[in-house]
C-alpha cells in the first residue's frame, strides 16, 4: 500500500433500519476524519482548514452544517444563522442524515475523480447543493417558504445549481460537476440517480400545476440533456448527452438525440440489465449502431 494511503475496512451493508443507518453514518464519518488527518499531515497549509471544517466536529451533521453555513453565508445571511438552521434540520430528521451519507458513497463509488469522502464533503458543489436543497425542501414543507426561497437563491449563487426548494430528491444522488443543473418546482428525482452538468428538468412553457419531469430510480442523465414537461423517465433508463426529451422513456431503455429517440426503435427498444445511474455507463449503446461512423 502506498505511503499515506488509507486502507478502508469493508463498509457495513446498505442501511435497512435506524440501527444500521447509524452504523453506516459512523463508518463514513470515521473515514472522513481519517482522511482529514492524513491530509493535514501531508499538507500543513490545509491543517487549519481541515481542523475547523472536519476535525473539530464530533459528527458528520455538525461538520456539514458548519461547512454549508460558511459556504452559503452573505453579509445579510449570517453563517451562524445558517449553521443553526442546518444543524436543527439534520439533528431532527434522520432521513436527511441518511441521504447525506448515501450521496457521499455515491460520489466515492461512481466518480473516479473522487479521491476520498472528505474531498466530496469539502469540494463537491453538487453534493453540497443537494444537501442544502433538502433542508430548503424541509422548510418549504413547513410553510417557511420565504426562508426556503432565500436559501435556494444562495445555493444558485454559490454553487451554480438551481434546484427549486419544492422539488423532491431521493438519496444516493450524484450531480457530477453540477454546474448549470436546473430542476423545476414539481420535479421528482428517485434514488441512485446520476446527473451530469448542464442538465435541465424543466417545464414546456407557461403551464401551471404539475409540470416537471419525474425521474425513476437508477437513471443516468448525460451532460447537457434537457427533459421537459410532466413526463416519466423509467427506472434504470439512460438519457444521452445533449438529448432533448419531450415524451416518456420506458424503463431500462436508452434515449438519445434531438428530439430524443429510443435506441432500437419505439416498437422494440434495446434494453440493458445494468443500473446506469450506478454504473455510469454512457456509451455502451453505440456498439448497436451500424451507421455510427466517424
Amino acid at each position: 500500500m502506498p505511503a499515506g494511503e488509507i486502507r478502508y475496512a469493508s463498509p457495513p451493508p446498505s442501511p435497512m433500519d435506524a440501527s444500521s443507518a447509524y452504523e453506516d453514518e459512523a463508518w463514513v464519518w470515521a473515514q472522513i476524519k481519517a482522511e482529514a488527518r492524513r491530509d493535514a499531515e501531508s499538507e500543513p497549509a490545509l491543517a487549519s482548514y481541515l481542523y475547523s471544517t472536519i476535525l473539530s466536529h464530533p459528527s458528520l451533521e455538525r461538520s456539514l452544517s458548519f461547512h454549508l453555513g460558511n459556504k452559503l453565508c452573505s453579509s445579510t445571511l449570517l453563517s451562524t444563522l445558517l449553521y443553526d438552521l442546518f444543524i436543527h434540520a439534520f439533528a431532527s430528521d434522520p432521513s436527511l442524515r441518511a441521504a447525506a451519507v448515501a450521496d457521499l458513497r455515491a460520489a466515492r463509488e461512481r466518480d473516479p475523480a473522487c479521491v476520498s469522502y472528505s474531498h466530496c464533503l469539502l469540494n463537491y458543489k453538487g453534493y453540497l447543493a443537494v444537501q442544502a436543497q433538502r433542508v430548503a425542501n424541509r422548510l418549504w414543507q413547513q410553510s417557511r417558504r420565504p426562508l426556503a426561497l432565500a436559501l435556494h437563491s444562495r445555493i444558485a449563487d454559490v454553487f451554480a445549481v438551481d434546484i427549486h426548494p419544492a422539488a423532491k430528491i431521493g438519496k444516493g444522488i450524484l450531480l457530477d460537476h453540477a454546474t448549470g443543473v436546473v430542476v423545476g418546482e414539481t420535479a421528482v428525482i428517485g434514488n441512485n440517480v446520476s446527473i451530469l452538468h448542464h442538465v435541465t428538468l424543466g417545464g414546456t412553457g407557461k403551464v401551471s400545476g404539475d409540470r416537471h419531469p419525474k425521474i425513476g430510480d437508477g437513471v443516468l442523465i448525460g451532460a447537457g440533456a434537457t427533459i421537459l414537461g410532466n413526463i416519466k423517465i423509467g427506472e434504470g433508463a439512460k438519457i444521452g448527452a445533449g438529448s432533448v426529451v419531450l415524451i416518456d422513456v420506458p424503463p431500462r431503455t436508452t434515449a438519445v438525440g434531438n428530439p430524443a429517440r429510443l435506441v432500437g426503435g419505439k416498437e422494440k427498444p434495446a434494453k440493458h440489465e445494468d443500473v446506469p445511474g450506478e454504473s455510469m455507463d454512457h456509451t455502451s449503446f453505440i456498439s448497436e449502431w451500424s451507421d455510427y461512423v466517424i
